[in-house]
């Protein structure tokens, strides 16, 4: 039985997450931020690589930030945005998604 509440603690562990890579446009941000590389894209060139609206990534990624997924990183007047989370950035390599490198 001890195994089984391991098993459902990690569940409650893993939830928020999930809910948070349930969402089609914040999956593609992280997508996208994970191809192009940390802090390489600001939120309108974000908007543009996932066909959003921009103030639609900005909402997403405001959210992102706020569970602790990304990092925001400013210069000037422009903010870019890194994969912060590893347990988020694994599971994209695990089901595929690359970098612009490999």
């Amino acid at each position: 039985m001890s195994d089984l509440k391991h098993t459902i603690a990690i569940a409650d562990e893993w939830a928020p997450t999930f809910r948070l890579l349930g969402d089609a446009t914040r999956l593609k941000l992280l997508c996208s931020i994970h191809f192009s590389g940390q802090h390489a894209l600001t939120v309108s060139e974000l908007a543009d690589a996932t066909g959003t609206r921009l103030a639609t990534t900005s909402a997403a990624l405001r959210s992102l930030e706020a569970a602790g997924a990304v990092a925001a990183r400013r210069e000037g007047r422009s903010v870019y945005y890194a994969i912060s989370d590893e347990r988020v950035h694994e599971l994209l390599h695990f089901f595929g998604a690359e970098h612009a490198a490999s």
